[in-house]
């Protein structure tokens, strides 16, 4: 068994912080969306993994993943030159799949539902296919499924104008061999690109061993400001440990699951958790509130940081209203000056400069 994660694509949703980097990348709880998936999957026994790339961004994908060895896995990158469909991307990984069954990954999402459950189902059954879903209040925005009573799909449509259901397809997917022959088969959609969905359809047609199963947990497409924020929150709730390595000196107050990484420092704050913060960082006369995640070697001074990510290398100074809901991205500056309203809201790109007079 392998595994596929696609961690290509332009990231236009969460412009500009996609202009200087992949949107796989983008950290949440410090951490970078796409190593979540390899340990989902790692933790499921695959190891072999291939990961598609772009080439904008795959030299800063490879640079910052490796070859596998932090996550006791074997890595490949394969290069995607344009982003043609998500089947286009299979065709383009065959020589490193061969003949192995796999599970193909879409790397901006998160699940909270382990992964072995469904490799089992699949293996066990001995399915062409398996495809999660889960249910969302926007279906028009997705792949979406209709499904059987008895489990089987009937049919699958990619953003549907009337969905047939509320079920769409979430970005994890297992496949048979069988599917490089599916996607030999098909055509390129109205938008120029090889969908996955028409190949699963293919799949169905031919009347092979497709079946789907629901999530039950909490599923996260990462494409945007709000779906990150989101992702950040609920990834603070369930995994953030009270660890303080830091200094916090006798005037600031820490209360909550917070974790504060070596060589920070803290003067005069107050910290609510829960909330990450980074190694080598200032802080100093800040209020940082629930759900905020502060990456490494971030300076904050003077400032009111709530439910927000500021990512490596920011400095936010002197800003006297509260900052809510926002995502910084590295190395960028903000200064405020007086007379501004109650609270802000910010999504800011890598090395920016911002001042607000």
């Amino acid at each position: 068994m392998k595994a596929l994660i696609l961690s290509g694509g332009k990231g236009t949703r969460l412009r500009p912080l996609t202009y200087t980097g992949a949107k796989q990348l983008v950290p949440v709880a410090n951490k970078p969306i796409l190593w979540y998936g390899i340990e989902g999957i790692v933790a499921a026994g695959i190891t072999d993994i291939g990961i598609i790339i772009s080439p904008e961004t795959g030299a800063e994908v490879k640079a910052k993943t490796g070859e596998g060895d932090r996550f006791g896995a074997k890595i490949t990158y394969i290069l995607q030159e344009q982003p043609a469909g998500l089947a286009h991307a299979v065709k383009v990984a065959q020589p490193f799949l061969g003949d192995s069954p796999f599970i193909m990954y879409l790397g901006d999402n998160l699940i909270q539902d382990g992964l072995e459950q469904f490799l089992d189902k699949f293996t066990q059954q001995d399915l062409d296919a398996l495809i999660l879903l889960r249910s969302v209040k926007n279906p028009s925005a997705f792949g979406v499924a209709e499904v059987a009573e008895d489990g089987r799909i009937v049919r699958l449509i990619e953003k549907p104008q009337q969905p047939p259901s509320d079920l769409a397809l979430v970005g994890v997917y297992f496949f048979s061999p069988v599917i490089h022959h599916a996607i030999a088969n098909i055509q390129p959609s109205t938008r120029g690109e090889l969908e996955i969905t028409d190949a699963i359809q293919y799949l169905i047609d031919q009347q092979r061993q497709v079946q789907a199963t629901q999530l039950l947990g909490w599923w996260l497409d990462t494409g945007k400001k709000d779906d990150l924020l989101a992702a950040n929150q609920i990834i603070l709730d369930s995994y953030v440990n009270p660890q303080i390595v830091g200094e916090i000196d006798a005037q600031s107050q820490v209360s909550g699951r917070v974790a504060i990484g070596e060589g920070s420092q803290l003067i005069n704050c107050t910290v609510r958790g829960p909330v990450i913060i980074g190694q080598n960082c200032h802080l100093e006369n800040c209020f940082i509130g629930p759900y905020s995640s502060i990456a490494d070697k971030v300076t904050l001074i003077d400032t009111d940081i709530d439910h927000s990510v500021i990512l490596q290398g920011a400095r936010v100074v002197n800003i006297h209203q509260r900052i809510v809901d926002s995502v910084i991205g590295r190395n960028a500056s903000l200064t405020v000056h007086p007379r501004r309203p109650k609270a802000l809201r910010f999504m800011v790109g890598d090395d920016c400069q911002i001042e607000l007079a």
